[in-house]
């Protein structure tokens, strides 16, 4: 195993020797392992929740503000947009002045961002605050992964990721339950100001308890061509995936920003070779492992974040369901990765990440798979097992690909894998809301037309036919006012069967990717620098 030379900045008091196996207990709370995590998980908390809890609260903000569609898309993109951007460098700053720096500044310019949204009284503002969201959560994120590798020794560093991960998970499958419950019974700007005392928690539980370690050798200047290379090639990415749904995949601007995108990766490549201290050492991606690592990220991703987008449709819009039922009927995936993220963590310590990733793609692969065979009728019983399956599946991805790409990255560039591990999920989920998109529209389209005359129902001009097709790819039936009742019956069976057929052609494309995810899980390994960040305090 390689040893790295680590610097603490945090007093003589606090000096431990840098080999897990030399570790001695910490001196009160300072530096303690378990509540290091304790306290990095609940800033990451606010972050992954923010994902999703935001989009319940997207309906009432549009009212309150007499805001447009547009505008309200806005909400989540440019949260989105700025976090994705910002993950990698964010993580070369934590890597250069300390994650435990970084980390407090990302959790209190998070609340106050958060705080600032609550107290807004115009779209424009909610926006502007949202992509400071972004920013500050682009901080966050890989200083948690830092400090977790320099705190935790290599034997316990799975168990930790583990943890982390199903606070991720939770956070994430809990959003839509408690953004609703705020929603229906305080307010939308409840959804926002609950940041604020959880991230001043966090803030006081890192001044107290997090020790600040940097590796001597990290890089001492700024890559700032590589990081303005990056950050362009990153957002007009994003963006093309963002704006594909809308705009369309044959759209000259959707390609536009796609070309645009692989020549500034393909700059920031060939300055890459060419600078000193580069923002990200392309030697890094030799190791097939870490390589492996950020393509399963992508793919886990996009079979997850894009499967689970239409499930909350065909949950609230087919079944009728009001948004805390359908947050309640995810329980099953939410909690299976809650259980599953610490056993995942012990079994990749015992067995390596290889099996366990493999054979948890796969359960994800078989779940997609069942949820291709959903109906308008099927009942909760079935459906809870195909969640639980998918949380199950989910768990230890989440855990064995993270410590495959931090664990096999030296210990002064945890952050920059942090946020390439952040980065990797963020353009998965993306990728996978816009191809899995894709993919449901075009079968809504084909089959439209068909089911709608097969029903007997009126003709509808190629205008009225685009409009209905908008609707029905969200589970949603194109009824005017005024429709008879037995004509509104057709129509809405005509909806939904359209819907439930192009998610379960899109479920099967995430199956499809879950699939081949199976065998890139094949070619990870442990991070042969795991042991790079010393374990330091009692464990």
């Amino acid at each position: 195993m390689t040893s790295q030379t680590t610097i603490d900045t945090t007093g003589p008091e606090d000096k431990a020797p840098a080999a897990p196996s030399e570790a001695t207990p910490a001196a009160g709370l300072r530096g303690h392992p378990w509540l290091t995590l304790i306290t990095v998980a609940v800033g990451v908390m606010m972050v992954a929740l923010d994902g999703t809890i935001v989009a319940i609260a997207n309906p009432a903000i549009q009212k309150d503000l007499k805001a447009s569609f547009a505008d309200v898309q806005w909400i989540t993109n440019g949260y989105f947009l700025a976090l994705a951007v910002s993950l990698i460098t964010a993580g070369k700053l934590g890597d250069r002045f300390g994650h435990r720096q970084t980390f407090l500044i990302g959790v209190t310019g998070f609340a106050a961002a958060s705080g600032a949204i609550g107290l807004s009284n115009s779209i424009a503002a909610v926006v502007t605050f949202r992509v400071f969201q972004g920013l500050f959560g682009a901080l966050l994120m890989p200083a948690a992964l830092g400090l977790l590798r320099a705190t935790f020794p290599a034997e316990k560093l799975n168990m930790a990721i583990g943890i982390w991960g199903m606070v991720i998970g939770a956070s994430t499958a809990g959003g839509p339950i408690l953004g609703g419950v705020l929603v229906e019974h305080v307010n939308w700007q409840s959804v926002f100001f609950i940041n604020v005392p959880v991230g001043l928690l966090a803030l006081v539980l890192g001044v107290l308890i997090l020790r600040d370690h940097r590796a001597a050798n990290v890089p001492r200047s700024f890559d700032f061509l590589g990081i303005v290379l990056l950050s362009g090639a990153m957002f007009c990415l994003v963006w093309a995936l963002i704006k594909a749904p809308s705009w369309g995949w044959g759209s000259g601007r959707t390609w536009l920003f796609i070309a645009a995108s692989v020549m500034l990766f393909a700059f920031f490549a060939l300055w890459e070779t060419r600078v000193a201290e580069p923002l990200i050492p392309l030697g890094l991606f030799r190791s097939v492992p870490l390589s492996a690592g950020v393509v399963l990220m992508v793919l886990m991703a996009i079979a997850f974040m894009g499967g689970l987008f239409f499930v909350t449709f065909y949950l609230q819009n087919v079944h009728g369901m009001s948004p805390i039922k359908a947050g309640l009927h995810l329980l099953p995936l939410t909690g299976m990765m809650i259980v599953g993220s610490p056993l995942a963590g012990a079994a990749i310590t015992k067995l390596g990440p290889r099996i366990p990733l493999a054979g948890g793609m796969a359960a994800t692969a078989i779940a997609m798979y069942g949820m291709s065979t959903l109906k308008a009728d099927t009942g909760s019983g079935v459906m809870s097992i195909w969640f639980a399956l998918l949380g199950f599946g989910l768990a230890p991805v989440m855990v064995g690909a993270t410590e495959v790409i931090v664990g096999n990255a030296p210990m002064e560039l945890s952050g920059v894998a942090g946020g390439l591990q952040q980065a990797a999920m963020q353009i998965g989920g993306s990728l996978g809301t816009a191809v899995l998109g894709a993919v449901m529209a075009s079968k809504v389209d084909s089959d439209l037309p068909g089911n709608w005359t097969g029903a007997g129902l009126p003709p509808l001009t190629p205008a009225q036919l685009d409009k209905a097709s908008e609707a029905v790819q969200v589970g949603v039936a194109p009824v005017a006012k005024g429709t008879p009742e037995p004509i509104v019956a057709k129509i809405t069976g005509v909806a939904h069967d359209t819907f439930i057929s192009g998610m379960s052609l899109a479920s099967l494309v995430a199956a499809g990717v879950a699939a081949v995810a199976v065998l890139v899980a094949l070619l990870t390994k442990r991070g042969q620098n795991a042991e790079a960040g010393a374990g330091v305090g009692h464990i």
